[in-house]
């Protein structure tokens, strides 16, 4: 008897040349159901519509076609038990050798702007994963295939073995079991979005875009995985031109978007980051000039730097671009005067991301034993928001650059200092054990620069030193979140010193 084929994809990329092959070359025979099988019938294969082969109708607009004995009894028996054989003759079923099944695009679905409820409710597939499901559970007997990437391996096992193997079959209910698991997590992730609930459980799935060279270091295996089936992000952005990303790559390019995407809709600005920090960030009437500013803020630290524009590459900045070794550059866009010039620098990473304040909104650590969740540090800055407690006040030029250096320390690791003038970062002191560190590097960093200069603080000061020690370098006024008990000591310090300080009731702590 020929071998029997169940065949029902939503995703019919290789279904027709694939199904041509196991009747053509293999003696399949096929039954199908919906879409498939007018497919498969319209390439003029011959094809058994399942309502024909169970002898019951599809019912409820489709919603129940294959949940029928006939498809899981020759799914689920086992061929080493008599009891299971005897079953499938009593009852003329077949025993079923190949499963071709993949799922409603629930995902693709939901990922739409006007998706309603209803929409999203009716792309959960019901007979589908209970096919996966039970073909993965009994891969001893038959062979599962969920992605058409699987499909021109299971023919090359047919030719070379006469049967899949029991390896290969096996490998294919991982990926079915891991199928499944995903589709699910994406129904419970938008219900209780629906819902506005926080659940009890956490689940991150995703698919792997890339096994990376290594991970931070030449030791560590590390790869890149997509979240959902629609690529957003850096799973959405073009690379243009260069070298496979590393690891640290897309590290350092998710720490560069997340400050440029303070700055989407702001004047042209750039920013240039080494090792998850900023060594260079800054406004300027043009995003030739901000990029200049950036460079010119660090030049040493920029060396081998990633590179965020929030305007689209010219040819100007591309030219500065090219006078210094970077490892990427990412924008918005690139116009095409602007693209040959950086083909000069081949190995330069060069990639276009649209929206550039797509970013995540959970942010997941793991720990021994479990894993830590938080929401994303996505709150915008709101100057009105803020308390202006010194007798001196902040003029609007002075307010307007306690804006810019808040929003560079936003991103900068704990504790955090940002020296800044002229919408440009002067010095940074990032990652130190004590704030006062932290402050004299930034304005070492700085040197006669911090005279008139900002200075931020990512977190409150606990005493009065950091405010003497940034008024005896010149800094005129500070922006911190403050919540010390000893605020009033440094409000008075400030006070005592001529320096504006401005509470913004917002901690920026970054580990």
């Amino acid at each position: 008897m020929a071998r029997l084929a169940l065949l029902s994809v939503s995703n019919k990329t290789g279904l027709v040349e694939f199904a041509k092959q196991l009747v053509e070359e293999f003696g399949f025979d096929i039954i199908s159901s919906g879409g498939t099988a007018q497919a498969l019938k319209a390439a003029g294969l011959p094809v058994t519509k399942v309502s024909d082969y169970t002898g019951s109708p599809e019912i409820l607009g489709g919603r129940v076609k294959t949940l029928h004995p006939r498809i899981h009894g020759g799914i689920l028996a086992r061929r080493d038990l008599p009891e299971h054989v005897a079953d499938l003759e009593a009852q003329n079923i077949r025993p079923i050798d190949l499963v071709v099944v993949n799922l409603y695009p629930f995902e693709q679905t939901i990922a739409k702007p006007d998706v309603t409820l209803e929409d999203a409710i009716e792309q959960i597939d019901i007979g589908g994963p209970a096919m996966v499901r039970a073909s993965a559970k009994n891969f001893a007997n038959l062979t599962i295939l969920c992605n058409p990437n699987q499909y021109d391996t299971y023919l090359e096992e047919l030719r070379k073995n006469g049967e899949a193997s029991i390896a290969f079959r096996q490998t294919c209910s991982l990926q079915a079991f891991k199928h499944t698991a995903s589709y699910d997590a994406a129904i419970a992730a938008y219900l209780e979005q629906q819902l506005e609930q926080t659940s009890e459980t956490f689940t991150l799935t995703g698919t792997r875009i890339q096994e990376l060279r290594y991970g931070e270091n030449p030791h560590q295996p590390a790869s890149w995985y997509q979240t959902g089936a629609t690529p957003t992000g850096w799973a959405a952005a073009t690379k243009l031109q260069g070298k496979e990303l590393s690891y640290n790559n897309l590290v350092d390019l998710e720490a560069a978007r997340s400050i440029i995407a303070e700055f989407a809709n702001d004047d042209p600005a750039a920013t240039i980051i080494k090792h998850n920090n900023p060594c260079g960030s800054a406004m300027g009437s043009s995003i030739a000039e901000a990029y200049e500013k950036a460079f010119n803020a660090d030049s040493t630290s920029a060396f081998g730097g990633i590179v965020a524009l929030n305007r689209a590459i010219d040819a100007a900045t591309a030219t500065a671009l090219t006078k210094t070794f970077l490892e990427c550059v990412v924008a918005p866009g690139i116009d095409s005067e602007a693209q040959t010039i950086l083909q000069a620098k081949q190995n330069l990473r060069v990639l276009i991301l649209p929206d550039l304040t797509d970013g995540a909104k959970n942010n997941v650590k793991q720990i021994a034993g479990g894993f830590l969740v938080q929401a994303a540090d996505d709150i915008v800055a709101d100057p009105n928001a803020w308390q202006f407690v010194t007798e001196k006040q902040p003029t609007p030029e002075e307010l307007a650059e306690l804006l810019f250096a808040w929003k560079i320390c936003k991103h900068v690791k704990s504790n955090a200092i940002v020296v800044s003038n002229d919408r440009t970062t002067l010095g940074v002191g990032a990652g130190q054990m004590n704030r006062v560190g932290s402050a004299k590097i930034a304005l070492e960093q700085a040197g006669e620069k911090a005279q008139g200069a900002i200075l931020a603080s990512d977190g409150f000061f606990p005493f009065d030193d950091s405010v003497k020690t940034a008024a005896a370098a010149g800094i005129k006024a500070i922006v911190q979140p403050g919540g010390s008990m000893r605020d009033a000591d440094s409000i008075k310090a400030a006070n005592e010193l001529g320096i504006v300080m401005v509470l913004t009731g917002i901690r920026h702590f970054l580990h």
